[in-house]
Protein backbone atom coordinates (compact mmCIF):
# COMPACT_ATOMS: atom_id res chain seq x y z
CA UNK A 1 0.00 0.00 0.00
CA UNK A 2 1.27 3.70 -0.53
CA UNK A 3 1.84 5.93 1.70
CA UNK A 4 1.05 9.97 2.44
CA UNK A 5 4.09 11.50 2.05
CA UNK A 6 5.48 13.51 4.73
CA UNK A 7 8.30 14.93 3.91
CA UNK A 8 8.70 17.35 0.54
CA UNK A 9 11.55 18.39 -1.82
CA UNK A 10 11.46 22.17 -0.19
CA UNK A 11 10.71 22.78 3.70
CA UNK A 12 7.87 24.70 3.89
CA UNK A 13 6.46 27.13 6.55
CA UNK A 14 3.02 28.07 7.65
CA UNK A 15 1.95 32.17 7.84
CA UNK A 16 -1.30 32.49 9.70
CA UNK A 17 -3.16 34.71 10.38
CA UNK A 18 -2.29 36.59 7.59
CA UNK A 19 -4.75 40.10 6.71
CA UNK A 20 -4.87 41.36 3.30
CA UNK A 21 -6.22 44.51 2.49
CA UNK A 22 -9.09 45.00 -0.05
CA UNK A 23 -9.66 48.26 -1.99
CA UNK A 24 -12.47 49.58 -0.16
CA UNK A 25 -10.12 48.59 3.23
CA UNK A 26 -12.01 45.70 4.66
CA UNK A 27 -8.90 42.82 5.69
CA UNK A 28 -9.47 38.83 4.59
CA UNK A 29 -8.00 36.69 6.57
CA UNK A 30 -5.34 33.41 4.86
CA UNK A 31 -3.23 31.23 5.87
CA UNK A 32 -0.55 30.88 3.59
CA UNK A 33 1.95 27.88 3.43
CA UNK A 34 5.19 28.21 1.33
CA UNK A 35 8.80 26.70 1.01
CA UNK A 36 11.03 28.55 3.77
CA UNK A 37 13.32 29.65 1.24
CA UNK A 38 11.26 31.33 -0.97
CA UNK A 39 11.98 34.83 -0.82
CA UNK A 40 15.49 33.51 -2.21
CA UNK A 41 13.69 31.15 -5.11
CA UNK A 42 10.51 32.87 -5.79
CA UNK A 43 7.15 30.45 -6.15
CA UNK A 44 3.27 30.90 -8.26
CA UNK A 45 1.14 30.93 -5.52
CA UNK A 46 -2.09 29.47 -5.79
CA UNK A 47 -5.51 30.76 -4.45
CA UNK A 48 -8.59 29.12 -2.95
CA UNK A 49 -11.26 31.47 -1.91
CA UNK A 50 -14.23 29.92 -0.34
CA UNK A 51 -16.52 30.85 2.78
CA UNK A 52 -15.94 27.36 4.53
CA UNK A 53 -13.69 28.69 7.62
CA UNK A 54 -10.28 27.64 6.51
CA UNK A 55 -9.42 27.06 10.54
CA UNK A 56 -12.63 24.82 11.45
CA UNK A 57 -13.97 24.08 8.44
CA UNK A 58 -11.73 22.83 6.04
CA UNK A 59 -8.50 22.52 8.29
CA UNK A 60 -8.32 18.97 8.37
CA UNK A 61 -8.51 18.65 4.13
CA UNK A 62 -6.21 21.92 4.04
CA UNK A 63 -3.64 20.30 6.42
CA UNK A 64 -3.07 17.80 3.65
CA UNK A 65 -3.59 19.21 0.42
CA UNK A 66 -1.72 22.64 0.64
CA UNK A 67 1.38 21.66 2.24
CA UNK A 68 2.13 18.81 0.01
CA UNK A 69 1.92 21.39 -3.10
CA UNK A 70 3.73 24.07 -1.01
CA UNK A 71 6.36 21.41 -0.39
CA UNK A 72 6.81 21.36 -4.17
CA UNK A 73 7.84 24.53 -5.25
CA UNK A 74 4.33 27.24 -4.49
CA UNK A 75 2.98 29.16 -2.24
CA UNK A 76 -0.32 27.93 -1.34
CA UNK A 77 -2.71 30.59 0.15
CA UNK A 78 -6.26 29.81 1.92
CA UNK A 79 -8.35 32.86 2.03
CA UNK A 80 -11.61 33.25 3.75
CA UNK A 81 -14.42 35.21 1.69
CA UNK A 82 -15.50 38.40 3.05
CA UNK A 83 -18.00 37.99 5.86
CA UNK A 84 -16.80 34.28 6.33
CA UNK A 85 -14.31 32.30 8.85
CA UNK A 86 -12.22 35.28 10.66
CA UNK A 87 -12.71 37.55 7.42
CA UNK A 88 -14.40 40.93 8.04
CA UNK A 89 -17.64 42.63 6.39
CA UNK A 90 -20.44 40.95 5.48
CA UNK A 91 -21.37 38.00 2.88
CA UNK A 92 -24.46 39.03 1.39
CA UNK A 93 -24.88 35.91 -1.77
CA UNK A 94 -23.06 33.61 -3.71
CA UNK A 95 -21.00 34.70 -6.10
CA UNK A 96 -21.19 38.52 -6.18
CA UNK A 97 -19.13 41.09 -7.79
CA UNK A 98 -17.69 42.10 -4.69
CA UNK A 99 -16.21 38.97 -4.16
CA UNK A 100 -15.04 38.75 -7.52
CA UNK A 101 -13.62 42.48 -7.20
CA UNK A 102 -12.01 40.70 -4.30
CA UNK A 103 -10.21 37.97 -5.98
CA UNK A 104 -8.82 40.60 -8.27
CA UNK A 105 -7.52 42.43 -5.53
CA UNK A 106 -5.90 39.42 -3.45
CA UNK A 107 -4.47 38.02 -6.80
CA UNK A 108 -2.77 41.19 -7.57
CA UNK A 109 -1.48 41.65 -4.04
CA UNK A 110 -0.03 37.86 -4.09
CA UNK A 111 1.96 38.63 -7.76
CA UNK A 112 3.77 41.62 -5.68
CA UNK A 113 4.87 39.65 -2.66
CA UNK A 114 8.73 39.18 -2.43
CA UNK A 115 8.29 35.55 -2.24
CA UNK A 116 5.91 35.31 -5.33
CA UNK A 117 7.57 34.86 -9.02
CA UNK A 118 4.23 37.43 -10.07
CA UNK A 119 2.19 34.51 -11.40
CA UNK A 120 -0.97 33.26 -9.62
CA UNK A 121 -3.31 30.42 -10.14
CA UNK A 122 -6.53 29.68 -8.40
CA UNK A 123 -7.88 26.32 -7.88
CA UNK A 124 -11.42 25.44 -5.61
CA UNK A 125 -14.16 23.14 -5.36
CA UNK A 126 -17.81 23.86 -5.73
CA UNK A 127 -18.02 27.19 -4.52
CA UNK A 128 -13.94 27.57 -5.08
CA UNK A 129 -14.01 26.24 -8.99
CA UNK A 130 -17.39 28.13 -9.88
CA UNK A 131 -15.06 31.45 -8.96
CA UNK A 132 -12.27 30.36 -9.95
CA UNK A 133 -13.67 30.19 -14.02
CA UNK A 134 -15.72 33.38 -12.69
CA UNK A 135 -12.39 35.28 -11.71
CA UNK A 136 -10.71 33.58 -14.82
CA UNK A 137 -13.52 35.53 -17.12
CA UNK A 138 -12.02 39.26 -15.63
CA UNK A 139 -8.70 38.41 -17.15
CA UNK A 140 -6.41 39.66 -14.15
CA UNK A 141 -3.09 39.81 -15.69
CA UNK A 142 -1.48 37.75 -12.72
CA UNK A 143 -3.76 34.91 -13.17
CA UNK A 144 -2.31 32.38 -15.31
CA UNK A 145 -4.44 29.01 -14.99
CA UNK A 146 -7.27 27.64 -12.97
CA UNK A 147 -8.19 24.25 -12.12
CA UNK A 148 -11.83 24.26 -11.31
CA UNK A 149 -13.44 21.10 -9.86
CA UNK A 150 -16.82 19.84 -9.45
CA UNK A 151 -18.34 23.41 -10.41
CA UNK A 152 -20.62 24.92 -13.32
CA UNK A 153 -20.38 26.88 -15.91
CA UNK A 154 -24.17 27.69 -16.07
CA UNK A 155 -25.52 29.13 -12.75
CA UNK A 156 -29.44 29.01 -13.50
CA UNK A 157 -29.61 25.38 -15.37
CA UNK A 158 -27.30 23.38 -13.65
CA UNK A 159 -26.54 24.15 -10.11
CA UNK A 160 -28.40 23.83 -7.46
CA UNK A 161 -31.18 26.49 -7.93
CA UNK A 162 -33.16 25.22 -10.96
CA UNK A 163 -33.56 22.49 -13.30
CA UNK A 164 -35.14 22.94 -16.38
CA UNK A 165 -36.90 25.72 -14.77
CA UNK A 166 -38.01 23.97 -11.89
CA UNK A 167 -37.15 24.92 -7.97
CA UNK A 168 -35.08 22.26 -6.69
CA UNK A 169 -35.10 21.24 -3.04
CA UNK A 170 -31.47 21.50 -2.89
CA UNK A 171 -32.62 25.27 -3.30
CA UNK A 172 -33.75 25.06 0.17
CA UNK A 173 -31.42 23.06 1.59
CA UNK A 174 -28.36 25.09 0.43
CA UNK A 175 -30.14 28.31 1.53
CA UNK A 176 -30.21 26.63 5.09
CA UNK A 177 -26.83 25.53 5.05
CA UNK A 178 -25.20 29.08 4.43
CA UNK A 179 -27.66 30.39 6.85
CA UNK A 180 -25.81 28.44 9.35
CA UNK A 181 -22.77 29.19 7.87
CA UNK A 182 -23.12 32.68 7.91
CA UNK A 183 -24.38 32.79 11.62
CA UNK A 184 -20.82 31.85 13.67
CA UNK A 185 -18.33 34.29 14.51
CA UNK A 186 -15.14 34.86 14.13
CA UNK A 187 -12.32 33.64 16.10
CA UNK A 188 -11.15 35.49 19.34
CA UNK A 189 -7.70 34.29 19.01
CA UNK A 190 -7.20 35.74 15.34
CA UNK A 191 -9.37 38.68 15.22
CA UNK A 192 -9.11 40.14 18.69
CA UNK A 193 -11.27 42.29 21.06
CA UNK A 194 -13.36 43.11 17.96
CA UNK A 195 -14.67 39.68 17.20
CA UNK A 196 -17.82 40.62 18.85
CA UNK A 197 -19.07 43.30 16.69
CA UNK A 198 -17.74 41.88 13.87
CA UNK A 199 -20.04 38.81 14.50
CA UNK A 200 -23.09 41.02 15.58
CA UNK A 201 -22.51 42.95 12.06
CA UNK A 202 -22.66 39.28 10.51
CA UNK A 203 -25.93 38.63 12.41
CA UNK A 204 -27.79 42.15 11.79
CA UNK A 205 -27.57 40.99 7.87
CA UNK A 206 -27.57 37.55 8.00
CA UNK A 207 -30.84 36.22 5.57
CA UNK A 208 -31.87 33.40 4.10
CA UNK A 209 -30.68 33.57 0.47
CA UNK A 210 -33.30 31.77 -1.09
CA UNK A 211 -35.36 35.19 -0.77
CA UNK A 212 -33.14 36.25 -3.34
CA UNK A 213 -33.26 33.16 -5.40
CA UNK A 214 -36.91 32.91 -5.60
CA UNK A 215 -36.87 36.54 -7.04
CA UNK A 216 -35.24 35.40 -10.08
CA UNK A 217 -36.89 32.09 -11.06
CA UNK A 218 -35.99 32.76 -14.62
CA UNK A 219 -32.69 33.32 -16.39
CA UNK A 220 -32.18 36.20 -15.50
CA UNK A 221 -29.51 39.36 -15.50
CA UNK A 222 -28.92 37.46 -11.89
CA UNK A 223 -28.34 34.09 -13.02
CA UNK A 224 -26.22 35.41 -16.30
CA UNK A 225 -23.85 37.34 -13.94
CA UNK A 226 -21.27 34.67 -13.16
CA UNK A 227 -22.15 31.89 -15.59
CA UNK A 228 -19.40 31.71 -17.74
CA UNK A 229 -21.06 29.65 -20.86
CA UNK A 230 -22.52 32.84 -21.08
CA UNK A 231 -19.07 33.97 -22.72
CA UNK A 232 -16.63 31.41 -23.15
CA UNK A 233 -14.36 33.44 -24.97
CA UNK A 234 -13.53 35.82 -22.17
CA UNK A 235 -11.44 32.85 -20.53
CA UNK A 236 -8.07 32.87 -22.35
CA UNK A 237 -5.45 30.97 -19.63
CA UNK A 238 -4.98 27.21 -18.83
CA UNK A 239 -8.30 25.71 -17.50
CA UNK A 240 -8.27 21.76 -16.31
CA UNK A 241 -12.07 21.29 -15.38
CA UNK A 242 -12.06 17.96 -13.16
CA UNK A 243 -15.97 16.38 -11.72
CA UNK A 244 -16.85 12.83 -10.75
CA UNK A 245 -19.59 11.17 -12.52
CA UNK A 246 -21.05 10.48 -8.91
CA UNK A 247 -21.58 14.14 -8.67
CA UNK A 248 -24.03 16.86 -10.69
CA UNK A 249 -21.65 18.83 -11.66
CA UNK A 250 -20.00 16.37 -14.18
CA UNK A 251 -22.03 18.31 -17.26
CA UNK A 252 -20.09 20.81 -17.10
CA UNK A 253 -16.68 19.05 -18.09
CA UNK A 254 -17.74 18.92 -21.60
CA UNK A 255 -18.91 21.62 -22.22
CA UNK A 256 -16.34 23.83 -20.98
CA UNK A 257 -13.79 21.61 -22.75
CA UNK A 258 -16.18 22.10 -25.97
CA UNK A 259 -16.62 25.86 -25.44
CA UNK A 260 -13.26 27.07 -24.37
CA UNK A 261 -10.76 27.91 -27.03
CA UNK A 262 -7.54 28.05 -25.00
CA UNK A 263 -5.75 25.15 -23.45
CA UNK A 264 -7.86 22.90 -21.16
CA UNK A 265 -8.00 19.80 -19.87
CA UNK A 266 -11.22 17.92 -18.65
CA UNK A 267 -11.18 14.41 -16.22
CA UNK A 268 -14.39 12.60 -14.50
CA UNK A 269 -13.98 10.33 -12.43
CA UNK A 270 -15.99 7.74 -10.50
CA UNK A 271 -16.01 9.98 -7.02
CA UNK A 272 -18.85 12.24 -6.09
CA UNK A 273 -18.53 15.60 -5.07
CA UNK A 274 -14.94 15.92 -3.70
CA UNK A 275 -11.11 16.45 -4.69
CA UNK A 276 -10.04 13.17 -6.16
CA UNK A 277 -7.51 12.14 -3.47
CA UNK A 278 -10.60 12.40 -0.97
CA UNK A 279 -12.88 10.52 -3.93
CA UNK A 280 -15.48 8.26 -3.50
CA UNK A 281 -16.26 5.36 -4.34
CA UNK A 282 -12.91 4.65 -5.83
CA UNK A 283 -10.64 4.46 -7.28
CA UNK A 284 -9.26 7.92 -5.68
CA UNK A 285 -6.61 9.60 -7.52
CA UNK A 286 -3.90 10.12 -4.83
CA UNK A 287 -1.67 12.41 -5.86
CA UNK A 288 -0.39 13.04 -2.16
CA UNK A 289 1.10 9.63 -1.98
CA UNK A 290 4.61 8.15 -3.06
Amino acid sequence: MSRIVESFPRKITTLDPVFIAMSDGVRLAATIWLPEDAEADRVPAILELIPYRRRDGTVFRDMKMHPYVAGHGFACVRVDIRGSGDSEGVLADEYTEREQRDAEDIIAWLAAQSWCTGAVGMTGISWGGFNALQVAARRPPALKAVIALCCSDDRYADDVHYFGGNLLTEDGMWSSFMLGMNALPPDPQIVGARWRDMWRERLEAISCWSEIWLRHQRRDAYWKFGSVAEDFSAIDIPVYAISGWDDTYFNAVPRLMQGLKGPRKGLIGPWSHAYPFLGAPGPAIHYLRV
